[in-house]
C-alpha cells in the first residue's frame, strides 16, 4: 500500500473522507498529536486500526466527534456535567469517559462498558469528521508504544505503507495527548493528564479525583495508562527533584556513561542545555523551563530526533506537576518505563 499525502484543503478533506467511508485508515492532525482515524462504528475499520499500530486489544480507543451534539451516537447517557465541560473545553484537548452506546463496537472500548470521547479543536479535523459522516476512532498515529507523532513525517516513519493516507496539517500546537476525565465515577476522575490542566478542571468542577494508575495488563478504562508508553527505542531515565540537584545528577550520569563508552542523549530545557554544553553528550533543548507549553509542543519531536541518533541512553529532567508540566511528567515517566530517580 502506498500512503497518500493529502493537503488540508477542501479537496484533501474530501479525498480523506471518501477513504474513511470506504473503511480505510487516514491519519489527521489534532491540536495534540496526529490521530489514526477510522470509522468508529465499523468493526472492520476498528480492527484495521489495531492491526496497523500493532496495538493490544485491551487498550481502548478515543472516539472523535465533529460536535458535542453527536454524543448520543456513541454514548448511552450524557450527564448534565458534560454540558458544563463542553462549554468550557470543547472543541479542545479534553476526553470524557462516558457509558458506551450500543452502536460502538466493543473492540473500541476494549470490551469495557465505557467509551472515551472528545471533540478536537482544529477546524480541519472537525471538517474531516463531518465529511466522513461518522465518528472517528483515532489513537495516536504511530506504532504501538512508540513516541507519538506531532507532524506528518512522524506518521510516515511509523505507518507509511500501512495506512491509506495522511492529511498533512503541519506540526501540532500542543504536542501531548488530551486530558482524560472519567465521568462514570462518583467524583470526576483524572485518568490521564494532558492539554487541559488539573487546575483548570478543579476551578470549574471543584473536586476532581486522581486516577490513572500505571497498568500492567487487563482491559483499561482509558488509553495512555500502560507502564511503558510513548517510548523511544533508546533506554530513557527521568530524574525528579530540586532543579540544581537534578541537573547535577544529569551531569554525573552523563560523565559516567561517557567514560564507560556509552553514547548519551540529554532531553532538557534550554537552561540545562547551556549549563551542560561542556559534556560529551547529544543535547536536545526543549525550550525554557518556564515556558512549559513550548516544552510540551517540542517534546515528542525532540525525543524522536534523539532516538534516531541511537544513543545508549537518554537522560531527562522533570519540570514539576503544575499545569501542562503534569502531562509532560506523565509522558516521560511512561517513556522511561519506570526508570525514574527521585531526589530529595
Amino acid at each position: 500500500m502506498v500512503t497518500q499525502i493529502l493537503q488540508p484543503d477542501a479537496a484533501g478533506i474530501a479525498a480523506a473522507a471518501a477513504l474513511l467511508r470506504a473503511g480505510q485508515l487516514v491519519a489527521f492532525p489534532t491540536e495534540t498529536v496526529y490521530g489514526l482515524g477510522g470509522d468508529a462504528l465499523n468493526p472492520a475499520a476498528v480492527a484495521a486500526i489495531f492491526a496497523a499500530k500493532g496495538r493490544p486489544a485491551h487498550d481502548p480507543l478515543i472516539v472523535h466527534l465533529a460536535d458535542a451534539r453527536d454524543l448520543p451516537r456513541v454514548a448511552a447517557a450524557v450527564p448534565p456535567l458534560v454540558d458544563t465541560l463542553a462549554a468550557a473545553f470543547w472543541p479542545g484537548p479534553l476526553t470524557l469517559v462516558l457509558a458506551r452506546g450500543p452502536a460502538v463496537p466493543r473492540a473500541v472500548t476494549a470490551g469495557g462498558p465505557t467509551v472515551a470521547v472528545r471533540v478536537p479543536a482544529p477546524p480541519v479535523a472537525r471538517a474531516l469528521i463531518s465529511a466522513a459522516g461518522t465518528p472517528l476512532a483515532a489513537p495516536s498515529a504511530n506504532r504501538f508504544g512508540h513516541t507519538s507523532p506531532t507532524d506528518a513525517a512522524h506518521v510516515l516513519a511509523d505507518l507509511g505503507g500501512r495506512i491509506a493516507a495522511v492529511l498533512d496539517g503541519g506540526p501540532t500546537p500542543i504536542g501531548v495527548e488530551s486530558t482524560v476525565l472519567d465521568l462514570t465515577t462518583p467524583v470526576p476522575t483524572l485518568l490521564r493528564p494532558g492539554g487541559v490542566s488539573l487546575e483548570a478542571l478543579r476551578a470549574l468542577l471543584g473536586e476532581v479525583a486522581l486516577g490513572g494508575e500505571v497498568a500492567q495488563g487487563g482491559a483499561l478504562a482509558s488509553p495512555g495508562l500502560l507502564a511503558r508508553h510513548y517510548a523511544p527505542q533508546s533506554e530513557l531515565w527521568l530524574v525528579v527533584g530540586p532543579e540544581e540537584a537534578a541537573r547535577q545528577w544529569l551531569r554525573e550520569q552523563a560523565i559516567a556513561a561517557t567514560a564507560a563508552g556509552r553514547r548519551v542523549g540529554l532531553l532538557v530545557p534550554d537552561e540545562d542545555a547551556a549549563l551542560l554544553a561542556d559534556l560529551a553528550a547529544d543535547i536536545e533543548p526543549l525550550g525554557p523551563a518556564a515556558a512549559i507549553e513550548v516544552v510540551a509542543q517540542r517534546l515528542y519531536a525532540a525525543l524522536r530526533r534523539l532516538d534516531a541518533r541511537h544513543p545508549a541512553l537518554i537522560l531527562a529532567r522533570d519540570l514539576g506537576e503544575t499545569g501542562l508540566a503534569r502531562a509532560v511528567r506523565d509522558r516521560l515517566t511512561r517513556a522511561a518505563a519506570g526508570r525514574v530517580v527521585q531526589l530529595g
